[in-house]
């Protein structure tokens, strides 16, 4: 049997199975346990948040055979066609390929008919935006007095691109980006279930790779299980992410500190032998810095050696690296080569430190 990724293999059959979104589930399981459904549906957010999944499951709760309810059987036929995608009542278009007028015509054709065997006919169309002006003109009418089993379920990345008309004739739900420890909940569950040893370390550096989005998370397990031999180390996932090891950043910072400039230039050397990304080096910064702020309010017991630079470094030096950090990673591309604009920007830590500031810990007591 061929190997089938991890992205579709735990893709959820079930509103139980989903992670995240409670706000849009809680309202979808409402609507189809007191039978108040509307007939135009759409699903909003950053790719791979689980719009085309909701969908589908919702298309599920319509058509199953025991009934509409919240919890559909997922055993009998038409559960399981919609699974397969091979449900002929369940429409699937992907807007980005079909954007002509003549395409949207041709797709509402049969909106007349009766479905062949479910309870409705739905039409699921993901990327809804990319379809012509005079594409949604032809589903205007049709959207707003479709035929009673009828359902239209839109899915987009880019909300802002449909006309208002469509807007006002949709029932919108707007999923939410993934935050970091619910991706690694998710990914240690999935790992320990197909019995693959993992570094917590590592989920972690993969939730942050990828931005909000579970689908993303899962492609980037799947690379980094292939690239560590089975295992995901922390080593491993950073080298195939292209980061810098932590401790270049903590040997930057300390050399920043103590006024180093021979130091600081010899370890932006170092990094450079080993092909780093700059931009992605300076992204690296900016968090250190971050958590070495937050460090400062909140002291945690298991940091130790960035509490370390949290009560060395002054809070207003650490304002100001993290301002000219930010600068500087929004000046990288305007430099000759991203090296040397990463060099600036340290240079400018080391020129620019405040002469009087006091130590964080000074702060504290004074205040």
């Amino acid at each position: 049997m061929s190997y089938q990724v991890l992205a579709r293999k735990w893709r959820p059959q079930n509103f139980q199975q989903m992670v995240g979104q409670t706000h849009v589930l809680r309202a979808l399981l409402t609507a189809l346990d007191e039978q108040r459904l509307h007939h135009a549906y759409l699903f909003t957010g950053t790719r791979g948040v689980g719009k085309t999944t909701i969908a589908r499951i919702f298309a599920k709760c319509l058509n199953c055979e025991t009934g509409i309810s919240s919890t559909p059987c997922g055993e009998c036929k038409s559960c399981l066609e919609i699974a397969s995608g091979r449900h002929v009542d369940l429409i699937e278009v992907d807007a980005a390929s079909r954007t002509k007028v003549e395409d949207t015509r041709e797709l509402l054709d049969n909106v007349q008919y009766a479905p062949t065997r479910g309870r409705f006919k739905i039409y699921l169309i993901d990327e809804v935006h990319m379809l012509s002006g005079h594409s949604f003109n032809a589903l205007l009418k049709t959207l707003e007095e479709p035929p009673p089993h009828i359902k239209f379920l839109f899915a987009t990345t880019d909300p802002q691109k449909l006309p208002i008309t469509i807007l006002s004739r949709c029932l919108q739900f707007n999923l939410k980006r993934m935050p970091v420890d619910m991706i690694v909940g998710h990914l240690a569950h999935i790992l320990q279930q197909e019995q693959i040893t993992f570094a917590e370390a590592a989920l972690k550096v993969l939730a942050k790779a990828a931005d909000g989005s579970m689908r993303d998370a899962l492609s980037l397990t799947d690379q980094a299980i292939v690239t560590g031999g089975g295992v995901i180390r922390l080593e491993s996932v950073n080298d195939m992410l292209g980061l810098l090891p932590s401790e270049y950043l903590l040997q930057l910072l300390q050399a920043v500190v103590a006024e180093d400039a021979p130091q600081v230039l010899a370890i932006v050397a170092q990094m450079a032998q080993l092909t780093t990304d700059f931009s992605a080096a300076t992204d690296s910064l900016i968090a250190l810095l971050h958590q070495i702020a937050v460090l400062q309010l909140v002291p945690q017991a298991d940091e130790p050696v960035l509490t370390a630079f949290a009560e060395q470094i002054s809070a207003a030096d650490l304002q100001l690296f993290y301002q000219l950090a930010l600068h500087g990673r929004r000046d990288l591309p305007l430099n000759p080569d991203p090296r040397s604009g990463f060099e600036m920007l340290l240079l400018r830590m080391l020129a620019f430190q405040l002469a009087d500031a006091k130590p964080a810990q000074a702060v504290k007591k004074n205040t």
